[in-house]
């Protein structure tokens, strides 16, 4: 096989890859290079979720018209000059490819003026060519617009995800930007529509009130912690404000954001014991280390970092964390669930001299029969406060029109339900059976025509975010056609107006729903017809039956083992765990 050197025009859109996954990177790189010019505003604009256009204007220092040309050559930057430059980062753009990767799949007009100039100039560029150069009358700072993203390969234009769920990336790239810079202007407008306008924030904490809304702040508390290594700030969420669904959770190390699976482990470390299994905090934690200690050039879109001093800031978070919970009082709840739990009190050395001396009597009439209707007077007896104990012959007499359930209902540790059978004894799985239940619902309501709503009483307002909001709009047809009534409100909040049939419109019950299904709706559902039905429903009866309600009678044992048996399907779940067993009465013979 002969070896070749790739073109030009190749190579670029193979770099660019990289750095241009979607319109969200276009939208990220573009508003970290308006930061670094220094800008105090920052306006967005997207259209069709950034496939038609994504626009950035800022008031930045702008660019000469050389350097205008210049930035769309690759590793053309003004942020290194020597390899220890690399050490000492502190800007987020530094590799000069953001430029050069979008020229290279989209088309690309640049308007730029620095101050000392009195006209700008303009480039055009497509495919990485660049088009044309001429002077134009513009404003100090950098107008760039990009236009038809990806338009030279289709390809990878096909497999972009639909407009909402694009735009759900675009605006968290734009949160977490503009959660760096609470001193900066921003705002974000799709198909002409605010989606968010921000302004200069006195601190953190109006910035993240003016992104994600009030509800996220009054769940926050402050962190803090200042060592040898590491100074850490921020906020993160009260144990009882956690979620189902990931969202608002974030790191930033100098002004700049990035993942740390290792890192997240530290705050849900902190979080044990405090929090149920499968929900997880709020947090936005900064950190400001020395640059020499941290490598961001490790991910072409820097989202990753490597930090030498690893383990000692995973000890520096959690113990931040922690101590923010223990100053909140979070830390010392009492467990009455757990009796071993180390929190709970031990009595004083001194209980025992308030000890009672002793034991209390009840007095109890033994002569006393509901059944006479002797007065009490007549018949001599003392009146008692307590007469709850009889030995009338005619007890029974008080049920001889009820009928009662012939089998036996046993409830084993809220888990299990046992009862008798024509062959034995019959064990069922209480959350699995729930489950299969649920499945068959919801199948049912996805493949009808008239799903059943239940109406609330009073419409019940539920606070989403942005990304939440954008969700539930794409879902919109698929969740009425579940039963469910909900509209949009505001540009981050929705109404609940009715239910499901079997579903509680309390509004705690509805905020907790609303979380499941952010959390269904989140995944992608691209499979085929029927397919997608079955996958909704068993993820929908999964939420459902885990967060069901403990089995308070052997009557709602009862019905809920008659239900299970009408269903087609009764010993196994959907994804073929089963449900019931039933252990022959000659195997329980052998046991005596």
């Amino acid at each position: 096989m002969e070896l070749r050197i790739l073109p030009k025009n190749i190579a670029d859109m193979i770099a660019a890859g990289e750095v241009v996954q979607r319109p969200a990177s276009v939208v990220k790189e573009l508003m970290e290079n308006a930061v670094d010019a220094g800008a105090t505003d920052i306006k967005v604009i997207v259209q069709d979720a950034g496939r038609t256009l994504i626009q950035v204007i800022d008031n930045g220092t702008g660019m000469t018209p050389d350097d205008a040309v210049l930035c769309f050559e690759r590793h053309a930057t003004s942020k290194l000059a020597s390899p220890e430059d690399l050490h000492h980062i502190l800007t987020f753009g530094f590799r000069g490819e953001a430029l050069a990767s979008i020229a290279a799949v989209a088309e690309v007009t640049l308007r730029t003026r620095i101050a000392s100039e009195d006209a700008g100039v303009e480039v055009q560029m497509a495919a990485s060519e660049n088009k044309g150069t001429k002077e134009v009358s513009c404003p100090v700072g950098t107008n760039i617009a990009v236009r038809n993203l990806f338009y030279n390969i289709p390809a990878r234009r096909k497999f972009l995800k639909s407009d909402n769920v694009e735009l759900r990336h675009v605006v968290e790239e734009f949160q977490r930007v503009a959660l760096t810079r609470p001193e900066i202007a921003f705002s974000l407008t799709h198909n002409g529509r605010e989606v968010h306008v921000v302004k200069p924030a006195k601190s953190l904490k109006f910035r993240i009130q003016d992104l994600l809304g009030s509800a996220v702040v009054g769940e926050i508390m402050d962190i803090s912690a200042e060592t040898t290594i590491a100074s850490l700030t921020g906020y993160v969420g009260r144990p009882q404000s956690a979620r189902k669904t990931l969202g608002n959770q974030f790191f930033f190390v100098n002004g700049r954001y990035f993942r740390s699976p290792y890192l997240h482990k530290a705050v849900m470390k902190a979080y044990e014991n405090l929090i149920p299994e499968g929900v997880t905090p709020s947090y936005f934690i900064y950190l400001d280390v020395d640059p020499a200690t941290v490598d961001v050039n490790i991910h072409p879109t820097k989202a990753e970092i490597k930090f030498e001093e690893e383990q000692m800031l995973f000890q520096t978070v959690f113990a931040a964390v922690k101590e923010a919970m223990g100053r909140a009082g979070e830390a010392g709840a009492i467990d009455f669930e757990n009796p071993e739990a180390r929190d709970i009190p031990v009595m004083g050395t001194r209980f025992g001299e308030y000890r009672p001396s002793g034991i209390p009597t009840v007095g109890v009439d033994w002569d006393f029969n509901p059944f006479d209707e002797t007065p009490l007077a007549e018949a001599g007896s003392t009146p008692h406060t307590s007469r709850y104990i009889d030995k009338s012959e005619n007890y029974g007499a008080l049920f001889e029109d009820r009928t009662l359930p012939t089998s036996q209902i046993l409830i084993v540790q809220g888990r299990y339900i046992l009862t008798q059978s024509a062959s034995g004894l019959m064990i069922v799985h209480i959350r699995r059976a729930r489950e299969r239940l649920l499945y068959d619902r919801f199948l049912k309501a996805l493949t009808a025509q008239a799903p059943v709503t239940r109406q609330a009483l009073f419409p019940v307002q539920v606070s989403v975010g942005v990304e939440g909001r954008l969700t539930f709009d794409e879902h919109a047809a698929l969740l009425k056609k579940l039963g469910f009534d909900i509209a949009p409100f505001g540009p981050d909040s929705i109404v609940v107006n009715g239910v499901p049939e079997g579903y509680s419109a309390a509004p705690g019950q509805v905020e907790t729903l609303s979380a499941d299904l952010l959390l269904i709706l989140s995944d992608d559902h691209n499979a085929l017809p029927g397919v997608m039905e079955q996958s909704m429903a068993q993820k929908f009866a999964v939420l459902g039956a885990a967060g069901g309600e403990k089995l308070s009678s052997p009557l709602e044992a009862q019905r809920l083992v008659d239900a299970l048996l009408q269903s087609e399907n009764p010993e196994f779940t959907s994804a073929g765990r089963r449900i019931l067993s039933i252990v022959p009465t000659d195997e329980i013979e052998k046991r005596f």
